[in-house]
């Protein structure tokens, strides 16, 4: 029997990320090269779905009001522009993708396996209604979720499932973090790596932009070439991952990135990027409030970065070289500055602290991801407007700050870092 379908989902797009047509070759070798090209999330539907029994489960601390969080995104994605690169939108790219059948196909049996819904019955009568959707609208299903309401099955016995979840408003839930688009994917050289994420709520993430990476003609030019996956056992986030020059990277082992991520990626870095010389295993507390490197330490410069003081005396580093037998030789590094000068061959590294080197000022405006910047050339950064102190301290060190609004976007707990995936820089 046919699902009978409730009134279609409001469509939520725009054609402003559409690809141009232009193929996309991989290439970040730095955290500082010119931004070409970045991939994006515009805050859609999916964040009308937190509600407060459901911000924890969610990993929200508050309720965003979307309409101000969409013109401070769409402000943020201007300037990248205006900059000279090219913004992609990971709904519409996820959308073209889905217009081959067989990819849609296997994407909807994936998004209900990711659902964990458990009776047959009731998983098959949702496949049949999802998959013959259009394709924006599968796609608003995958990021803005399924609510009960929004779709009237046929007869379905009752089942424990069922019974189980009565109060539940949702067949398949939101995933409002994934304007956090740094988090479930980082480009790595000419290569990317599909992170396995810490918590459930965020598993589907880097689903998505696998698919979107297999099957999108604007990456028909790239091999493909893999260094870590969400099938692998151990958790790595993009935000944890620094690419400090071709021959070092930073990868923080945080709440969620383990040691056994670092290393396995390590082994595979080696084995495929000559170049990669090591990679720096910065050790931060494993906490929310630090959940990812980036949160407290970013690149800005060849030799300038911010720090969050607070973090300064609870770092531990550690160096990753090629060891014997295709494994990792692993040595403890006397400190972070030391461990930075060394590994970028530089005399002295700028440490700029946040909040102007104030306690107070700097815990303040960590809160509000005062450290989580995104460089977009040498010395030349996006940060919130409302981290005053910060941006005051960055300036006076040389640094061109361009300022957004973010009293929305930070409700999430991420910056102008968090909220971009670069594809594509220039080599520095």
């Amino acid at each position: 029997m046919e699902p009978l379908r409730s009134t279609p989902l409001q469509e939520d797009f725009t054609d402003i990320g559409k690809h141009t047509g232009r193929k996309i070759k991989l290439n970040v070798n730095s955290e500082i090269g010119k931004l070409q090209a970045v991939l994006l999330h515009r805050p859609g539907r999916e964040l009308e779905k937190l509600t407060p029994d459901l911000l924890k489960t969610l990993l929200f601390d508050d309720i965003p009001w979307l309409k101000q969080m969409r013109e401070e995104h769409d402000k943020f994605a201007d300037l990248l522009r205006q900059r000279g690169a090219e913004v992609l939108y990971v709904d519409q790219m996820l959308s073209e993708i889905l217009e081959d059948d067989a990819v849609k196909d296997r994407f909807v049996s994936e998004l209900l396996a990711d659902a964990l819904i458990e009776n047959e019955e009731l998983r098959e009568v949702l496949f049949d209604d999802i998959r013959s959707r259009p394709p924006r609208e599968v796609t608003e299903i995958a990021i803005a979720g399924l609510l009960k309401k929004d779709i009237r099955l046929p007869f379905v016995e009752k089942n424990l499932w069922d019974y189980i979840r009565k109060d539940y408003p949702l067949y398949i839930d939101p995933i409002p973090n994934i304007y956090f688009m740094r988090d479930p994917a980082a480009v790595v050289g000419d290569g990317l790596s599909v992170s396995r994420m810490y918590t459930r709520a965020r598993s589907r993430e880097p689903k998505i932009v696998h698919y979107i990476y297999n099957y999108h003609p604007v990456f028909e030019s790239t091999e493909k070439t893999l260094w870590y996956n969400e099938n692998m056992p151990n958790s790595i986030e993009g935000g944890d991952m620094l690419m400090l020059s071709k021959r070092t990277i930073a990868i923080g082992c945080s709440q969620r990135t383990s040691p056994g991520a670092i290393e396995r990626i390590a082994r595979n870095l080696f084995k495929g990027r000559e170049e990669l010389k090591e990679i720096l295993a910065i050790r931060i507390p494993a906490t929310r409030a630090f959940m990812h490197l980036d949160t407290v330490f970013t690149m800005i410069d060849y030799d300038k970065f911010a720090i969050y003081p607070g973090i300064s005396d609870q770092v531990e580093v550690y160096k990753l070289t090629r060891g014997k037998g295709g494994g990792v030789h692993v040595s403890s590094e006397a400190d972070l500055s030391s461990a930075l000068k060394r590994s970028l061959r530089l005399s002295a590294v700028d440490l700029i602290p946040s909040g102007g080197g104030d306690a107070v000022t700097a815990a303040r405006e960590q809160w509000n991801d005062s450290t989580n910047i995104l460089a977009i050339a040498p010395s030349v950064v996006v940060t919130y407007c409302r981290n005053e102190r910060s941006n005051e301290a960055l300036r006076r060190h040389g640094v061109y700050v361009l300022e957004i609004g973010g009293s929305e976007l930070v409700r999430g707990r991420g910056g102008p870092r968090c909220m971009s995936c670069p594809l594509s820089r220039e080599d520095d």
